[in-house]
């Protein structure tokens, strides 16, 4: 059996933790709106036809906050069609995805929907086919008390009160060729300059996303952040970054490795910023949204047939993975990845929530279920939250097909100061043999354990649908704490939360 030791100490701190960074998704894109959160109805649709089950499950992960409406969606969205009367909002061709868009739902029912589940609204504006004016309009309408033509117009449509909405994202994907309004760094470096100064005048108080590379296989990247930063640095507070992950070799230690891709993809654009923080001799430090992130690559080929060949249907079934165990063990590596930077890394949004790439699904006038990717999640929402620590770990390693010095233990540490809580989330990369974790952490030695959560499964293939459901956690972990020493056997390809704490509970 292969040993790794830790060592946990209050004292070392990398920061702390914004709950941001386990916020979600929803796009109007396959089944995520529509027969996702939003089907009238259905058994359980409440008086506004939204799924009381969907906002139970959605509930139980806390989201924080939850990026809207795209995505994609939003370079060709005008907002003004999902506001006033329903019978009046007109039906359009979503070009982004082939799609047809009724406008059922918009920023209103939206912003309903999202305070039902405890969650913020981060928005994003159209800086693909719109600009300045309209991303100001959209402002006005939500966050201005009265007395203006869109703040009246939204207390006309039934909304006396503004929705105060903090975040706000300058466009989406500005630099993929796919992307309706494709910009070059330029282009798009001086429209949200603008779009953003315009929009600080209206609200001083929001916080502005600044559009990042959409992945590390740009050819721009990261000449486009240094290009567009250059431009937005004083007015934004957050670069995007948008990274998706695949096991399309069938190579699974390859692919359990695609975390450290993750943490590079990180460490070069916080470099990037900082770059551009030198260069203009700043005291303003940027920090960072992964405001897309996943496993997304099993429903390529059917959703290119969609698209392509069954176009500008309502609510299509797109983007819908089935996630098997080992895409949760990588979405559990790429939580831990966030952890580790939480001192830049403020905000991160699981794409997709409902359906779509998401932890959750439905079916039709059916039943909900959670996903193999629901658990890992759910844990780090849960119980990540507090200061994020730097573990000294030690830890065999192994060669991949793309990296070397892949470690069998990935694994990091929180420190939750007002629950008197230290949680290490763990994930055992070998396929083939338990390890033997020796963690200590004297400096809590008064901390008992509270449980170990184990996500395990003997077929990394398996997946959950409503009938059947064998990807799920037990508690029945290997631990044992004795006077500030932890030892514990992290069974081969398993996920692991580990709960100390100042008493049983």
């Amino acid at each position: 059996m292969k040993k790794a030791n830790m060592l946990l100490d209050k004292e070392f701190v990398i920061g702390k933790i914004d709950n941001r960074i386990y916020g979600s998704f929803i796009e109007h894109l396959g089944r995520a709106v529509y027969n996702g959160i939003y089907e009238p109805g259905h058994a359980s649709a409440d008086e506004d036809g939204f799924r009381q089950d969907v906002m139970d499950l959605v509930k139980a992960l806390k989201v924080p906050i939850i990026r809207y409406p795209g995505g994609n969606f939003v370079s060709g969205y005008n907002w003004e069609d999902g506001i006033g009367p329903l019978e009046l909002r007109p039906k359009k061709l979503d070009l982004a995805w082939r799609t047809l868009e009724t406008n059922e739902i918009g920023i209103n029912e939206f912003a309903k929907w999202s305070k039902k589940v405890d969650a913020e609204v981060m928005m994003a504006v159209n800086l693909g086919t719109r600009g300045i004016a309209e991303a100001c309009n959209l402002l006005e309408y939500c966050n201005h008390p009265q007395g203006t033509y869109y703040s009246d117009l939204r207390i006309k449509h039934g909304y006396l009160e503004p929705y105060k909405i903090k975040t706000w994202c300058l466009g989406n994907e500005m630099d993929g060729p796919w992307q309706i309004g494709h910009k070059t760094p330029m282009e798009y470096g001086r429209l949200a300059l603008e779009t953003g100064k315009a929009m600080k005048l209206i609200d001083p108080t929001i916080e502005l996303v600044s559009c990042g590379s959409s992945n590390t296989a740009m050819p721009t990247f990261p000449e486009w952040e240094a290009t567009t930063l250059e431009h937005t640095y004083d007015v934004a507070d957050f670069i995007s970054l948008h990274q998706y992950y695949g096991n399309r070799d069938n190579d699974t230690s390859n692919f359990l490795a695609l975390s450290m891709d993750m943490d590079n993809f990180i460490q070069t654009v916080i470099s990037t910023c900082d770059y551009v923080k030198a260069k203009k001799r700043s005291k303003k430090t940027i920090n960072l949204s992964f405001d897309e992130w996943n496993v997304w690559f099993h429903s390529n080929a059917s959703d290119d047939d969609t698209m392509k060949n069954n176009p500008w249907q309502k609510a299509p079934a797109l983007l819908e993975d089935a996630y098997t165990f080992e895409d949760a063990l990588l979405v559990g590596c790429m939580l831990i990845t966030f952890i580790k930077h939480a001192d830049r890394v403020k905000m991160a949004c699981l794409a997709q929530l409902v359906n779509v790439i998401a932890p959750i699904m439905t079916e039709n006038n059916g039943g909900a279920w959670k996903q193999t990717i629901f658990y890992p999640y759910l844990h780090a929402s849960l119980y990540g939250r507090g200061i994020a620590l730097n573990p000294i770990i030690t830890t065999p390693k192994y060669d991949a097909k793309d990296f070397t010095d892949v470690p069998y233990l990935e694994a990091t540490a929180v420190y939750n100061e007002e629950n008197q809580e230290v949680t290490i989330f763990a994930v055992n990369r070998d396929l083939e043999e338990d390890m033997l974790l020796a963690c200590d952490f004297r400096s809590f030695k008064d901390y008992e354990l509270i449980e170990h959560l184990v996500l395990a499964c003997n077929d990394l293939k398996a997946y959950n649908t409503l009938e059947n459901q064998p990807v799920i956690p037990s508690n029945k972990g290997r631990s044992k704490v004795d006077h500030g020493r932890l030892e514990t056997v992290l069974g081969k390809a398993s996920w692991n939360v580990i709960r100390l704490g100042t008493q049983k509970k």
